[in-house]
């Protein structure tokens, strides 16, 4: 398969914020999996142990051809909890691939130049009562995603990777 409709038909981008956030995966079509994170608690190596655990089982229902033939890789950026040992193990011992991230490229990283960006927008203004309802706002909002907008945004992920080898993997400005 050429490089380009791979990453844009077989990528599950994680995307992880700090505390009282969400983690959530997403590919091409839609938001696969996702949970907030309890107020208070830091995504360590543990908890993303087990966010990956519930990833792969909710690529089953959601993906049953990537289920079936593995053919899917994890595009994480080089956050500590993404390097640990027992995260690294756990990946390679269910086969899954993962696409390496160069440090400090935030302008790889899909959920940050498409999807945070969107729910903030969508977001921004409203006052919520409390986290409650926070989360099922959030929610509404990630289902309400177009699958035409997560397609482009692996098209845009494409053209960045594509100048990220060009530069040698250099740190570059800009997009």
């Amino acid at each position: 398969m050429p490089w380009k409709k791979q990453l844009c038909t077989s990528s599950i981008s994680v995307c992880v914020k700090r505390e009282n956030d969400v983690g959530g995966f997403f590919d091409y079509d839609s938001v696969i999996h996702y949970k907030f994170i309890p107020e208070g608690q830091t995504v360590n190596k543990e908890l993303y142990l087990e966010i990956l655990k519930r990833l792969r089982y909710a690529i089953r229902p959601k993906r049953p051809e990537k289920w079936a033939t593995n053919d899917w890789f994890l595009l994480h950026d080089n956050a500590p909890p993404h390097r640990a040992l027992i995260v690294k193990k756990y990946l390679s011992r269910h086969s899954v691939t993962t696409l390496e991230h160069p440090p400090y490229s935030p302008h790889l990283a899909p959920a940050e130049f498409y999807l945070f960006p969107r729910l903030k927008v969508k977001l921004q203004g409203h006052r919520f009562e409390d986290s409650d309802e926070v989360i099922e706002n959030a929610m509404k909002q990630l289902k309400d995603l177009s699958k035409n907008g997560f397609q482009g945004c692996f098209e845009q992920l494409y053209d960045r990777w594509k100048k990220c080898v060009d530069a040698g993997g250099k740190y570059f400005e800009g997009q």
